[in-house]
């Protein structure tokens, strides 16, 4: 009897140890730099998170990346990185290569990815981040001006200038624009300098670093830049240093401007203002005739390496993998392109068939190309804010050039 006791108290201890055990919660902490199109998809990971794994627990700092995520990490580079941080796939090469993210190279789940979304994140023959979309780049156009007034899309300078022409002389505004945010003028400039600058000279910003080339003496990098005067006077520019994205969105729907250059961040607005709004998309012309239509791996995943919870980590970014219903709703809510393997979004968009027709000439381009070698936070961001300053007539543009030389030490 005192022995058939004693097993059931045995038994009765196991079963009160796999419970804790079951019951036991992991907590990871997460630091998103989310883009305009981002917000909400934290709650659509929590939710197909808790049915597969309801032991794992994630506690979200959402940022804005532009703004934010740089500064965020320079803090938790002191004190502590998050388990989990959520980027772009250019910080992969800032952070990875101090060292402070895990590989991701022998997950089986990084299997799902494809292959294309791999070569932006991988340092030394290690895969450092997962990257889950990506966004499309160029100059997007409405279709129904550009039908009414029987305008083509423009390969060159001469053809945009001609297209430019009839716009204002038919009342319509050329371009919409938004240059309050400081990001959108750092983005298109780098849109800009992929196709005038990096598809010339795939090192450009290498070559800057080593002394070789700058931005004074370089006639494209100058160029690139005068292309957003080439915006500011053809925008209106009474509201565009006032103006944010999502009215400046409205404004172009509303059919009071034909074109803006933009990413697929912009289809969000687009489509939530007018769900029937046909729009497609085609590269800012550059000095060559032959600019290719730019896409930025966006969302991407990457784990500290010195976290404790590398197993915890990798049955997340394992759902975010292999959960075809939790990637449809993403990629339907921030309307973006797939970086996984074998998924479909639902959401109609105007502009894919002229993504098509460029992925089919093969006239597509990775802008982390530029990305990659000059850095956002601490140069693009701050080349920017000297851009509006000669936009407004406050700086020569002489003077934009010599202070991006200035910043030579920050550029990578």
């Amino acid at each position: 009897m005192k022995k058939f006791v004693s097993l059931l108290l045995a038994m009765a201890l196991v079963l009160s140890l796999c419970a804790f055990a079951q019951a036991e919660e992991i907590t990871l902490r997460v630091l998103a730099g989310q883009s305009t199109t981002d917000a909400g998809i934290e709650d659509m990971i929590d939710e197909a998170l808790a049915k597969k794994y309801p032991e794992i627990k994630l506690e979200w700092e959402c940022v804005d990346w532009g703004n934010d995520f740089q500064p965020k990490m320079q803090v938790y580079m002191q004190s502590g990185l998050p388990d989990i941080m959520i980027g772009k796939a250019q910080d992969v090469s800032t952070y990875g290569s101090l060292g402070l993210l895990a590989d991701l190279t022998a997950q089986p789940y990084m299997d799902n990815i494809l292959d294309a979304a791999k070569e932006g994140v991988t340092l030394d023959g290690k895969v450092l981040g997962m990257t889950f979309n990506c966004l499309y780049q160029g100059v997007y156009y409405s279709r129904e001006i550009f039908n009414e007034l029987g305008l083509s899309v423009p390969k060159t300078h001469e053809e945009l200038a001609a297209v430019i022409e009839t716009l204002k002389a038919n009342g319509i505004t050329p371009f919409a624009s938004h240059m309050v945010d400081t990001w959108s003028i750092g983005n298109v400039t780098m849109q800009f300098a992929v196709n005038d600058v990096f598809n010339k000279n795939a090192v450009w910003g290498d070559d800057f670093r080593a002394g070789k080339v700058s931005f004074e003496t370089s006639p494209e990098y100058k160029t690139a830049y005068e292309y957003n005067k080439l915006i500011y006077d053809n925008t209106w520019t009474d509201e565009t240093f006032s103006l944010e994205q999502t009215a400046c969105d409205a404004k172009m729907v509303m059919g009071e401007a034909a074109m803006k250059v933009s990413g697929s961040w912009s289809i969000q607005n687009f489509l939530g203002i007018d769900e029937s709004y046909d729009f497609g998309i085609f590269p800012f012309p550059n000095q060559t005739g032959d600019a290719k239509l730019l896409f930025e791996p966006n969302i991407t995943f990457m784990a500290s390496a010195k976290s404790e919870y590398q197993d915890a980590i990798n049955k997340v970014f394992e759902v975010i993998a292999t959960d075809k219903d939790l990637q449809v709703a993403i990629y339907d809510h921030t309307m973006t392109a797939p970086m996984v393997k074998d998924v479909a979004p639902t959401f109609a968009n105007p502009s894919q068939t002229d993504i098509d027709a460029y992925a089919a000439a093969g006239m597509i381009q990775d802008v982390n190309l530029g990305n990659n070698q000059l850095v956002w936070g601490g140069f693009q961001e701050e080349n920017a804010k000297d851009i509006a300053e000669y936009l407004q007539g406050k700086l020569t543009i002489e003077e934009v050039l010599k202070a991006s030389d200035a910043r030579r030490d920050n550029s990578k």
